[in-house]
């Protein structure tokens, strides 16, 4: 089915930057039985294609944006709910050092947790359960991190989605997790699916371009920013010589990142178009994590997302779906 391009505006952004889930102020717990708030190397990658299929149904989980990230309430062994944030692009979950003491859980294996800033070995702790609505994952070995550098519980990676589709909607400030074994059917008028490529369980979007260079895009909910790797910025410094402005990235381990920002007048995902986006540009361990060290790339963060009403992912199917707002 051809599709004309849908053009969008970015969403104003605050110089506030972090980057992986880095808010300096950790909400309080939410107590027992109360609600949440509702509020590597170098890859060749064929090119994904367009499919216009895709249902997102379920039970929608209340939800608290905090600089546009998501938290929804999670329990681990039965208790809680407990504040964690979605980041389809982590690798693992996270808990809470502080709660994974409260709730006693047993020592896990050690292993290589890779953040935006570092990829480092970390202790686990072992969860039976985590229940996200009406869905459960069984058997996690999820690192503890301090609380402060998280800014909340705890956060949901890949090893929590794989099997899951997940909306998340900006504008209702809830999110979709269910089992994606469910039923499709065929997107709307105003929604663009787009089908990806897979690796290591991340959603790689392939139908990317800017500036006539092709690139591979992450979804990226836990990253405020969206992030660039150098050699998407020497691909775009030949064309581009608007001035670049510097700042810092925050990772969930604490790591401080110096990156640099660059405006790029258009990306091209598919079908959709995306105007004056701002990039900071540093080499994170995930790019070489997903095997887009060497490959231009980006990891499109909630400041881009957030432009959206709806995002979806299917892990199980490898589609993403983009619900335009009205009038885009």
């Amino acid at each position: 089915m051809t599709r004309g391009r849908f053009a969008l505006p970015l969403l104003g952004i605050a110089f506030a930057w972090t980057a992986g889930l880095a808010a300096q102020t950790p909400p309080p717990p939410i107590p027992a039985g109360q609600p949440p708030e509702t509020s590597s190397d170098q890859v060749f990658i064929k090119p994904a294609t367009i499919d216009n299929t895709l249902e997102v149904t379920g039970d929608p989980v209340a939800a608290k944006e905090i600089n546009a990230r998501m938290q929804v309430g999670v329990f681990v062994d039965n208790k809680g709910p407990f504040r964690f944030f979605v980041d389809s692009g982590a690798d693992r979950s996270v808990i809470g050092a502080s709660l994974a003491v409260r709730l006693g859980l047993p020592a896990g294996p050690d292993v290589i947790l890779h953040s935006t800033g570092s990829a480092q070995l970390a202790r686990t702790v072992h969860i039976n359960a985590l229940r996200v609505g009406a869905s459960t994952i069984h058997d996690i070995s999820a690192p503890a991190l301090p609380e402060r550098f998280l800014g909340g519980d705890g956060m949901l990676g890949i090893d929590a989605l794989i099997d899951q589709r997940l909306t998340i909607d900006f504008d209702k400030r809830s999110v979709v997790v269910q089992d994606a074994q469910k039923r499709e059917e065929t997107a709307g008028p105003d929604e663009v699916v787009i089908v990806a490529r897979r690796r290591r369980g991340q959603l790689i979007l392939t139908q990317a371009y800017t500036s006539g260079a092709q690139i591979a895009a992450v979804i990226d909910t836990g990253t405020e920013v969206t992030v660039g790797n150098s050699a998407l910025r020497a691909k775009l410094m030949r064309r581009n010589r608007a001035p670049v402005m510097t700042t810092t990235l925050i990772s969930v381990t604490g790591d401080i990142i110096p990156a640099d920002l660059l405006a790029v007048p258009e990306i091209h995902i598919g079908d959709l178009v995306l105007h004056n986006v701002l990039i900071a540009f540093s080499d994170v361990p995930p790019f070489k994590l997903f095997g887009l060290a060497n490959d231009p790339a980006i990891l499109l963060g909630s400041d881009i997302l957030s432009s959206f009403r709806k995002v979806s992912l299917d892990f199980r199917r490898r589609k993403v779906r983009f619900t335009l707002r009205p009038g885009s």
